[in-house]
């Protein structure tokens, strides 16, 4: 008797129009599962963030830390998130398919030898390297020795957080690729609670106050691995690391590696570079972007992320089974739900960029300038949202695919662009003063972000990969004069910027919900309204 594969009778591919509603309702189930856990993290991060202004302000020594916390964060996005991630999952979700139990952990004990073993390596180099890191990523740090040091110091203790971090997303993806959303979403709070406990508790008593967060951020790590093990045991998939390069599993990954690899560091080298001039310009160039992202990653977490995460192990089952019609409509119906939400979002973000910085930040040592330059950067990336979102959405499906090329040619030509931008927008602004010069970059990145998500769509297109299903006129027309009408409400209740900093904490917090909550109103009167077919958020079309 043929030896069954590990998933017989399990996620089959779907077919018919009900198991397709039943699908989207299932991805749909899945994604609000990575949303609440993601919006519990966000929480904690702006709780981590206001703890972090009220303490530390906007200085030197922040931008040294940010700079010590970016370097590592960069490395997790290549080997976590990025490249490892778009590689492991289609891969492993095709051995769960196709293959054995034994076959498929077999694969997660190789990969996870492998792994360690490279990681280990390159958290050794950057620990050694940390000052030439620290030259290359921030040179003007040159210019002043006191800062220069402490980001080496810095950085020399949060490297390893890398290693640490990137295998927790081994684990993750292995929950993922099994519909376990919850306990790789909810990680990122572990990070956030160290940081504030390392502030409140551990810098007072040292000599550099500073240096607590770099601590935090290792300790993270170690707990946020640690974190995963209790749900692997359960599904008796807890890896047995064995080093083994040549285990054909692990050389496809490592293949695939390569070119996600590149495309996955584009957008970690625009905010590098991104990095490399803010710190030439003013001082506190570099945590006036970090807090606006900070702000741009709420919602591109909230939607974009979890919509990148459930959708690409379905994507990448569903092209290993050969349904390519479940395939063209899982992308449609991730389309829709990243139109209906972010765009609104993406309004609401400009619209309340001064009071939402206001009432998150504007305590202790961060100021109203702190205020008012954030803002002018939050209102520049908030441009460029939809096209964040649209690229987590459309990326996967080419790596679901094993198409690993054609996502970085466009990346590639999308960091071209920011790279360009950044220098036009940064010297125009600096002679025209018509905005701060650090808000040229994000402009520059929001820009970028459009042509990466546009080609992206342009070459799905071209393959037959989209099928938009009936309704997306009716959408589109009913997202404009909602996200309109929702601005113009928004506006009127919202004021003068220097009103709002005249208010208390308690005052912001109030009109800032208020304001929250009217624009979420408005916008879903006027969708209502217009009948736009929201129903696809729960089934798709037959």
């Amino acid at each position: 008797m043929a030896r069954q594969p590990f998933t017989a009778g399990i996620l089959r591919p779907f077919s018919g129009p009900a198991r397709a509603a039943g699908r989207a309702v299932k991805l749909l189930r899945s994604t609000l599962v990575v949303s609440g856990m993601t919006l519990l993290s966000r929480i904690f991060g702006f709780v981590r963030d206001v703890v972090l202004a009220r303490a530390f302000g906007a200085s030197a020594a922040t931008d040294a830390f940010y700079v010590a916390l970016r370097i590592p964060n960069l490395m997790r996005r290549l080997f976590a998130e990025g490249s490892f991630s778009l590689a492991f999952v289609p891969v492993f979700s095709e051995y769960r398919e196709k293959r054995s139990r034994e076959e498929l952990k077999d694969l997660l004990d190789c990969v996870a030898g492998s792994l360690a073993a490279v990681l280990l390596v390159v958290t050794a180099i950057g620990v050694l390297a940390a000052p030439g890191l620290v030259a290359a990523f921030a040179p003007g740090f040159l210019d002043q020795p006191a800062q220069f040091e402490l980001a080496s110091g810095m950085l020399r203790i949060t490297f390893p957080y890398a290693m640490l971090i990137s295998l927790t997303a081994l684990a993750g993806g292995v929950l993922n690729s099994f519909g376990r959303f919850a306990v790789p979403a909810f990680t990122p709070v572990l990070l956030n609670i160290a940081l504030i406990a390392a502030a409140l508790g551990l810098a007072p008593r040292m000599e550099q106050p500073i240096t607590a967060l770099a601590w935090g951020v290792l300790g993270a790590g170690v707990i946020q691995l640690a974190f995963q093990f209790p749900s692997l045991v359960r599904l008796g998939l807890l890896p047995r690391p064995r080093v083994r390069f040549k285990h054909e599993g692990v050389q496809r990954i490592m293949r695939l590696m390569v070119p996600t690899l590149i495309g996955s560091s584009v957008a970690q080298i625009n905010i590098l570079i991104d990095t490399l001039i803010a710190s030439f310009i003013a001082v506190g160039s570099i945590t006036w972007l970090y807090y606006s992202d900070r702000l741009l990653e709420f919602p591109l977490g909230l939607f974009g992320i979890a919509l990148s995460t459930v959708i690409l192990p379905s994507l990448s089952r569903q092209h290993s089974a050969g349904d390519q019609q479940a395939f063209r409509r899982t992308l449609d119906w991730g389309l829709r739900v990243a139109s209906l939400i972010t765009l609104p979002a993406a309004v609401g973000l400009a619209v309340l960029a001064g009071p939402a910085v206001a009432t998150l930040f504007n305590y202790g040592e961060f100021s109203a300038v702190d205020v008012s330059m954030t803002a002018a950067s939050v209102v520049a990336y908030s441009l460029g949202l939809p096209a964040f979102v649209a690229v987590k959405v459309l990326a996967p499906a080419y790596y679901s695919r094993q198409d690993t090329r054609t996502p970085v040619r466009i990346a590639i030509m999308a960091m071209v662009t920011n790279m360009v931008l950044n220098g036009i927008f940064v010297l125009v602004l600096l002679q025209w003063t018509v905005a701060p010069p650090h808000a040229g970059l994000a402009l520059a990145s929001s820009i970028a972000a459009y042509l990466n998500a546009g080609l992206l769509y342009r070459g799905l297109r071209r393959d037959g990969q989209i099928d938009h299903q009936a309704g997306w006129g009716r959408l589109g027309l009913g997202l404009v004069v909602a996200c309109m009408a929702m601005a113009l409400a928004v506006l009127w209740l919202v004021g003068d910027l220097d009103a709002w900093l005249a208010l208390g904490p308690g005052d912001r917090a109030l009109r800032l919900g208020t304001a929250v909550g009217l624009g979420m109103a408005v916008y879903l009167a006027v969708v209502l309204a217009f009948r736009v077919p929201i129903k696809e958020l729960k089934g798709m079309p037959n």
